[in-house]
């Protein structure tokens, strides 16, 4: 979230970074909810001054007086109300801002490659995609999937659940273990002000799968990522700094209606409602942020390269980032069926945006300040498994279990 004064001093210089992140701030139309709300304001402050002048004689002559003022502030707190929450609304959207490193664009197309990892495979064979290799004895069912829960769900049977769960055991030991990830459980269901403090809400509310209770202060949300509610362990407190950084990893289920992707990527598991994925949480000071990138980058890079899977990294674009992030790289692995990569990690920085919405700040030498934030996957379970399937398929159907996996897989050899 953006505050309400820098806004005002740079409007010009924000309104180009907007529309870098592919969003139109219109400059009059804040100007005008914002002038109204501070008119509003600063009158129902004069009135709430006469009243107290007032409160301080004893005269009962006054009371009159004063009872009128108090109906008057009430008038205007209404007003002021409903004034804030459209300038709010207008705040509430507006996206980070992209580092001056990011590069202008509007999609995909402008994104930096970075770099290439590993050998792509050349099959003496017709590769078969993860569709036909699970569907082979029907160990990857969508079908009875359907019938249970409806389009974009799956149903792993035998080994292939046994695959799923390996892999999850597998990053969380290489994460906790070797990068020193505290490992987390969290609740799967959190409120509204949760998933406003990562941006999730109220701009993509659309997306997001909400839980109907009979009787509810707060709305409820199944959460669409392990960001939302490792992010906001800190939301509403002062950290010391010497607690700083503080590094987070979890393995949950998320939830997407994915709202405005229908026909893409219908078939398979690339795109679910449903899926699992293991997310790393930093939370650092602000000019820390870029550092812990690379670090957190690297960490999810570690998984790939021990299961011997190629990849690339990729600098998104201002145009193709996330809402909430200031700079991201996206992990992409390749998938053979397709001969292409896809992404399996997407590792973002996000300055002191999210906090700002939580209330998330740390005791540092000059006072308190907003912390800095990062999340990134560590990584996406099922593309990830995808990807271990059709690099290490043979021509029979059967999977080579990569060496580092296959303590978690019994001693399997192939499956």
């Amino acid at each position: 979230m953006h505050n309400l004064k820098d806004l005002r001093k740079n409007l010009d210089f924000l309104k180009k970074k907007f529309q870098d992140r592919n969003v139109n701030f219109n400059i009059d139309d804040f100007n005008k909810k914002d002038t109204l709300n501070r008119e509003l304001i600063n009158n129902k402050e004069k009135l709430e001054q006469e009243k107290k002048k007032i409160s301080k004689s004893k005269d009962k002559a006054n009371f009159k007086e004063s009872k009128k003022i108090s109906e008057e502030i009430s008038v205007l707190e209404k007003k002021q109300a409903i004034s804030q929450n459209e300038l709010n609304k207008i705040i509430f959207s507006l996206p980070n801002i992209a580092l001056d490193e990011v590069p202008v664009g509007k999609d995909e197309k402008s994104n930096k490659l970075i770099k290439k990892v590993g050998d792509v495979r050349n099959f003496s064979f017709k590769v078969k995609s993860h569709v036909e290799l699970g569907g082979k004895k029907n160990n990857i069912d969508f079908e009875i999937s359907t019938k249970l829960s409806g389009s974009r769900f799956v149903v792993l049977k035998d080994k292939y659940a046994l695959l799923e769960r390996a892999l999850i055991n597998f990053m969380l030991d290489i994460h906790v273990n070797e990068f020193k990830y505290m490992e987390i459980s969290p609740p799967l269901i959190v409120n509204e002000d949760v998933m406003f403090g990562t941006g999730q809400l109220p701009k993509f509310e659309e997306d997001q799968f909400e839980i109907k209770f009979d009787k509810q202060d707060q709305r409820k949300f199944l959460i669409p990522t392990a960001e939302v509610v490792l992010t906001n362990l800190v939301r509403k407190s002062i950290i010391d700094k010497s607690q700083l950084p503080m590094r987070f990893v979890a393995s949950t289920p998320c939830f997407r209606k994915e709202a405005g992707s229908y026909g893409k990527d219908t078939k398979g598991m690339i795109r679910q409602h449903q899926f699992y994925k293991v997310e790393l949480v930093s939370i650092v000071e602000p000019t820390n942020c870029i550092i812990e990138l690379e670090r957190m980058l690297s960490c999810a890079e570690k998984i790939l390269e021990k299961l011997e899977i190629p990849y690339q990294v990729v600098l998104l674009s201002s145009g193709d980032m996330g809402f909430s992030a200031e700079k991201t790289y996206d992990i992409e692995a390749w998938i053979p069926s397709e001969r292409k990569f896809r992404e399996i990690s997407s590792c973002s920085s996000c300055g002191s945006f999210q906090a700002r919405r939580m209330g998330a700040k740390y005791k540092s030498d000059n006072g308190n300040e907003f912390v800095g934030t990062l999340n990134g996957s560590g990584l996406a379970v099922g593309r990830l498994m995808i990807a271990l399937l059709e690099n290490n398929q043979n021509e029979d159907g059967s999977i080579n279990i990569p060496n580092v996996l296959k303590k978690y897989m019994n001693n399997l050899e192939k499956i």
